[in-house]
């Protein structure tokens, strides 16, 4: 009899799969055996379903229902045995799927795609698209694909710049009613993504167009990625000209309008540029109307002076609004009653004040007016006062008249300040040299010679009727001028043969020059002396002012013609002058005519000799003269007959009067000899007449002090670099001659230096002087560096005389290397201090320097940089007990340029000394336990809260460490860490947080811990570090002086 076991189904049960019955068939060869599926009904029955398959897809209809599949045997004979069934479990819904998915859409930058699909399981609207870029048009997996969004429900999507160049991919996953996800599919698009060329999708320019106000232009760009587009401001008189570039908004897409544009159209261009400088079309935004100026306003007004009479009151307002025009101010009087008067003719921003006005307060109003007219809203300032007397004072001083040699000045000065009293009126005569000379005249000064070249300046001090003194004013006139040259007065005296002539005459018109003098001889004396009859009838004798008559002018008479001449060559009309009488004869003249009566009358000839008539010698005019400037002559003029051998001699006088005759020195010349130095040279001139009567000796008048030729300096020149902290040494050049190498060495007494500093750099530099700075060399500071440095230099001698004042001026100081001395660290040593790097910098100013902290080992060279500590201070910890700090500055100056670096250090830090106490005797127990709090979530919030924090037991003793988690009424202490203090165990502090602190055991077993204070964190950590010192590079307990 056929039958059949172990009948099953193979596969899932899930809706829309396939599944297959099987089943062992037995008794002989089988025939057309039945096969059945079978749905379970709400009932516990079964519903037939499909026969004669052993395959069953399974359908909607199915999901929530068993499936029974059942075999029925037949044999080849048609013999039917006993049916055997399966029954599945309960049918499960299929997930989502997607049939049919496609893109589509242009593969540009910026245009929108979308995907279509027929979804089963699940809705179009619920499922989910992700949006991708890929290299190839084939791909095996997600990994090839960069995700381009995330994951969402729209169906469409715009192609970003960054897809040019890819295929676009959609990742489309359907998502059923209940929210079941289905198996995702993909859509890719065929073509690769093209770029577009560079162009703007659109440009506005937001704000008001009205003066003051910010434009803000913004725009929309698409084609590639966008490089460095241009965008430029404009204004313009119409909108169709081209307008003139905003060159100081060039490049910014912000502008705000100025009061020059107001009545002008702003528009702003950009030009779309890709990153590889391909240009796009430009894009323009004109403004619709003209910028407007802004409402006439006073932003602010202010009364500037006090309320004293004769300040002028001074109204400041800033305004606002377009140009402003004729601005309206108002000037008011207050009464203390609270009446006001406006002030008649007060128009203008400044008002002085009048003695009238004392007593009152005074205000102004001011009504803003733009240029076309329009009015703004009246501000008024508070009233100030009462108004006072104000202290005697002049509030104008003038010179008036003619600036003219001859010429009267006279002054007028306005007073204010009460009743005007005795005021006090003074003339001053100022030379160029600064000295002055007080003058003796009320209001007005007639100008003399001695005012010429020099100003006339009156200082005028107001005085009030009670007596009290003003500030003085002075005013000082123009350069006086000469008056023109004139001849006053001219005198001829008597006139002698052999007599020189002297003529008396008074000049006018300046200071006198060398004038044109021409001597005339005539026989008859002139009554009409007009140049043009006297050159008909006289003969020119002499062209100088002296004239010495000889014998043929003896019985006529003299006409002297003077045309005056002022120093600066100009001449006045001619003046002459005839002698009252004829030349009279001299003395020889009176021998002549004796000889001749002897030889009439026979007398002996010697009896009546002209030396018998001749006066006793004698010299007049002695004096001497300077040829050069060691080489002196005397003169004299000889009287008394014939001039034998006269005796010339020289002296020399010293301070206290003592004359010494210099001997050798005979002749009429000498030449000074450095003995003469610092004394007076005389010259005497004893007259001998040819027959030897020798007369008195005369003496010159003493000359000035001879003095050697003064001590010269060439020229000054530095020597050292001119730049900060060199210093700069002066060195003179002196003339290469025999005399001053003379002086040099044999009078110079010292020499003196003054250094100065320029205000500024430039072409017009001025200097101060510093006052400290007298020395040779100079040593550059900071404060020198852009200036310029001038030292002045006089040599004096023994004498007490100075040279010529000779200077140098360097070029602008350059800054020096940056670098930085006296460096050193401050604190007082401890692990709890704080540490700061102080050191004195120069080198120009100081920029960003560098300052790194370091620690290093005692006893060994090698540096451990502390991360991120790079200021000034630095804050110690447990890290760095037994390592010395060093800090390693690096000056940089303000420009960038590094000088050298400098280093300093400490000496090693210490544990703070209370810590100490703690920690040794932790130490010396050799077994010690902490309370401590852990944070499992390690989260940078949580960690700040303690409510966040779990409590500890830390366990540690020579051998291990522990960490411990205490039991509770529903568990047991239980163990969370635990390990020896073998490499690579240490213990890690947090620099930002000193409450915290880390002990790693090794690679996989480490704990976060906190405690309260950072003082127990020190001990904790100090405490371990000692305990497991044997494993330390640096032992601890050396530091702590503590046995192993």
């Amino acid at each position: 009899t056929p039958s059949v076991s172990n009948v099953y189904v193979v596969g899932d049960i899930v809706e829309d799969n396939t599944i297959k019955g099987n089943g062992k068939y037995f008794g002989g060869k089988e025939g057309l055996s039945k096969f059945q599926w079978f749905r379970e009904k709400e009932n516990g029955g079964f519903l037939l379903v499909l026969s004669n398959s052993t395959q069953y897809t399974l359908i909607k209809e199915d999901v929530g229902w068993c499936l029974k599949f059942v075999y029925t045997p037949i044999n080849l004979e048609g013999q039917e045995g006993e049916a055997a069934f399966a029954i599945t479990e309960a049918v499960r819904k299929a997930p989502p799927k997607v049939f049919d998915l496609k893109i589509t859409g242009e593969a540009r930058e910026g245009s929108k795609v979308s995907v279509t699909a027929t979804v089963t399981g699940g809705t179009v609207a619920s499922s989910r698209v992700q949006w991708f870029k890929a290299s190839s048009s084939e791909f095996v997996n997600d990994h090839e694909l960069e995700a381009l969004c995330t994951s969402k429900v729209s169906k469409t999507f715009r192609i970003p710049l960054g897809a040019v160049g890819c295929y676009i991919v959609a990742k489309f996953t359907p998502v059923g009613p209940d929210g079941e996800i289905g198996a995702p599919a993909y859509a890719i698009l065929d073509d690769v993504v093209e770029t577009l060329p560079p162009s703007l999708n659109f440009l506005t320019v937001t704000g008001e167009f009205s003066e003051d106000q910010m434009l803000t232009a913004s725009y929309g760009y698409i084609g590639g990625y966008e490089g460095n587009s241009l965008y430029s401001w404009y204004l313009h008189e119409t909108e169709d000209d081209e307008g003139s570039p905003l060159s100081e908004a060039s490049g910014l897409l912000q502008y705000r309008i100025k009061k020059e544009d107001v009545g002008k159209f702003v528009s702003f261009k950009c030009i779309p540029i890709r990153n590889d400088g391909i240009v796009g079309e430009p894009g323009v935004f004109m403004g619709n109307d003209r910028v407007t100026p802004g409402n006439p306003t006073v932003l602010s007004l202010e009364l500037n002076g006090e309320a004293i009479e004769g300040t002028t009151m001074v109204a400041n307002r800033r305004y606002w609004g377009g140009e402003e025009g004729d601005t309206v101010f108002r000037w008011v009087l207050t009464s203390s009653d609270g009446t006001w008067n406006e002030i008649e003719g007060a128009t203008s921003s400044s008002y002085s004040l009048k003695c009238d006005d004392i007593g009152f307060y005074v205000s102004v109003s001011c009504e803003p007016v733009r240029i076309d007219g329009v009015h703004g809203s009246l501000v008024t300032t508070e009233a100030i006062g009462p108004i006072i007397p104000g202290p005697p004072a002049c509030r104008s001083l003038e010179l008036a008249g003619s600036m003219l040699e001859g010429g009267r000045l006279t002054s007028h000065a306005e007073y204010t300040g009460g009743v005007k009293g005795n005021c006090i009126q003074q003339w001053f005569r100022s030379h160029d040299d600064g000295s002055k000379d007080e003058l003796i005249a009320d209001e007005c000064l007639d100008l003399v010679l001695a005012d010429v070249d020099c100003r006339i300046e009156v200082i005028f001090t107001p005085v009030r009727e009670d007596g009290v003194q003003g500030s003085p004013k002075s005013v000082s006139s123009d350069t006086i001028l000469p008056g023109e040259p004139k001849g006053v007065s001219l005198v001829i005296p008597e006139c002698f043969e052999d007599n020189e002539i002297s003529p008396i005459k008074a000049y006018f018109g300046g200071k006198e020059g060398t004038g044109k003098y021409t001597w005339f001889r005539t026989t008859e004396k002139l009554d009409n002396l007009e140049p043009e009859l006297v050159a008909s009838c006289s003969e020119v004798v002499g062209e100088t002012l002296l004239y010495k008559p000889s014998l043929v002018d003896v019985g006529f008479y003299l006409i002297l013609c003077w045309v005056p001449t002022r120093c600066d060559g100009k001449t006045g009309d001619p003046l002459m002058a005839i002698t009252d009488n004829p030349v009279m004869a001299g003395c020889h003249l009176i021998c002549s005519y004796l000889t001749l009566l002897c030889i009439k009358y026979l007398i002996p000839a010697d009896s009546y000799s002209c030396m018998k008539f001749a006066a006793f010698p004698s010299v007049l005019d002695v004096n001497l003269k300077k040829t050069s400037s060691d080489l002196y002559s005397g003169v004299g003029i000889y009287y008394g007959g014939y001039e034998g051998s006269s005796l010339h001699k020289w002296y020399r006088e010293s301070s206290d009067g003592t004359r010494i005759c210099i001997d050798g020195a005979a002749s009429s010349t000498y030449e000074v000899a450095d003995a003469d130095y610092s004394c007076h040279l005389l010259f005497g001139y004893t007259p001998v007449r040819s027959d030897g009567v020798i007369g008195e000796e005369k003496f010159s008048e003493p000359s000035d002090i001879i003095f050697p030729e003064q001590l010269k300096i060439e020229t000054l020149s530095f020597k050292g670099n001119q730049v900060e902290r060199e210093t700069l040494a002066v060195v003179e050049q002196i003339p290469r001659n025999e005399t001053q190498e003379h002086i040099w060495g044999n009078y110079k007494k010292e020499i003196k230096y003054q250094w100065f500093a320029s205000n500024g750099s430039g072409v017009d530099l001025s200097f101060e002087p510093l006052a400290t700075e007298c020395s040779r060399s100079y040593r550059v500071r900071f404060e020198d560096i852009g200036r310029c440095l001038k030292c002045e230099c006089i040599a004096i001698d023994v004498f007490g005389r100075s040279s010529e004042s000779v200077s140098a001026v360097t070029s602008p100081i350059l800054p020096g290397i940056p670098k930085i001395e006296k460096l050193e660290i401050e604190g007082r040593g401890f692990h709890t201090n704080l540490y700061a790097v102080r050191g004195i910098y120069s080198g120009g100013k100081e920029g960003k320097s560098k300052i790194q902290w370091l620690r290093s080992m005692v006893g060994s060279p090698d540096l451990i940089s502390i991360p991120g500590e790079t200021g000034r201070m630095y804050e110690a910890n447990v890290d760095d007990v037994g390592y010395r700090l060093v800090a390693i500055y690096t000056p940089v100056r303000e420009d960038g340029v590094e000088g050298r670096p400098v280093s300093a250090s400490t000496e090693p830090i210490a544990v703070e000394p209370e810590i100490y106490k703690e920690v040794k005797q932790k130490l010396d127990d050799g077994s010690v336990k902490f309370e401590v709090l852990c944070d499992k979530d390690r989260t940078p919030k949580k960690a700040q809260v303690m409510g966040h924090l779990e409590r500890r037991i830390l366990e540690v003793n020579r051998k291990r460490i522990k960490v411990v988690k205490p039991g509770s009424k529903t568990s047991f202490a239980t163990t969370e860490a635990r390990g020896t203090y073998t490499p690579p165990f240490h213990v890690e502090l947090y620099r930002n947080d000193q409450h915290r602190f880390k002990i790693v055991v090794d690679g996989d077993n480490e704990v976060d811990l906190m405690v309260q204070t950072r003082h127990m964190r020190d001990l904790v950590i100090l405490v371990i570090r000692g305990l497991a010192q044997k494993f330390n590079s640096t032992s601890l307990n050396s530091l702590l002086r503590i046995e192993a």
